[in-house]
């Protein structure tokens, strides 16, 4: 009896708190909204967009946008090209760093000094990373927990 008892009373407990749980999971689910914010820009939208400097020059276009495991933009890539895109190369810049401006986006460096910075690949040859759709252990991200852009 007792047992009959303590297993009604556990199903009572577990029927009253399913509707919390249930309510607790749509919330987090619905509470990124319905509607891009202005402060939001669309990654399908930026990749290919032209980057200008202060100076309203175009100093190259978005390549990529790189996200860590935790869905943080890590870095954009923009790609630096020379005359008619012969002998250019990808440069990561943070995403904190390119300004909207008139619907343009704008980075307060020139495309000499983007010239001169590092390059970025945007696959690891001795990892794999980047050559798919996927990561290689199922998991985002590099291993590492940086959510910042190389420095040039």
């Amino acid at each position: 009896m007792y047992r009959l008892k303590m297993t009604a009373a556990v199903a009572a407990l577990l029927i009253a708190t399913a509707p919390l749980a249930y309510a607790q999971m749509v919330a987090a689910v619905t509470s990124l909204g319905g509607i891009i914010q202005p402060d939001q820009i669309r990654a399908s939208k930026m990749i290919g967009s032209v980057v200008y400097d202060v100076q309203n020059v175009d100093i190259g276009k978005v390549q990529d946008v790189i996200l860590d495991r935790n869905g943080r933009v890590a870095s954009v890539v923009v790609d630096v090209g020379t005359f008619l895109g012969a002998g250019g190369k990808n440069v990561a810049v943070r995403l904190s760093d390119i300004k909207t401006d008139n619907n343009r986006l704008t980075l307060d460096l020139t495309k000499e000094q983007l010239q001169r910075a590092q390059a970025y690949q945007l696959e690891n040859p001795d990892t794999g990373a980047g050559s798919s759709i996927s990561p290689i252990d199922g998991k985002l991200g590099s291993g590492t927990d940086s959510n910042t852009a190389p420095r040039q």
